[in-house]
């Protein structure tokens, strides 16, 4: 299992709910988890997923990887 760290816009509770279906998805995931009180919007992901996998479940929610 891994841990992936991912710079996001996901910036509220709110936005958290709107994606959770999203990443919910994503196969291989067993967690994550997004800190919307930092600068960043970090987004911590653990499991045995693919990196593309995450991002495109962040984009089809409407927001952002950031680099």
């Amino acid at each position: 299992m891994k841990t992936r760290k991912f710079k996001t816009d996901i910036n509220c509770d709110s936005c958290v709910r709107n994606v959770m279906p999203y990443l919910n998805s994503v196969p291989d995931v067993e967690s994550w988890e997004v800190d919307t009180n930092s600068k960043e919007k970090v987004l911590t992901v653990k499991g045995n997923f693919k990196d593309e996998e995450v991002e495109k479940a962040v984009a089809d929610a409407g927001f952002h990887v950031k680099g």
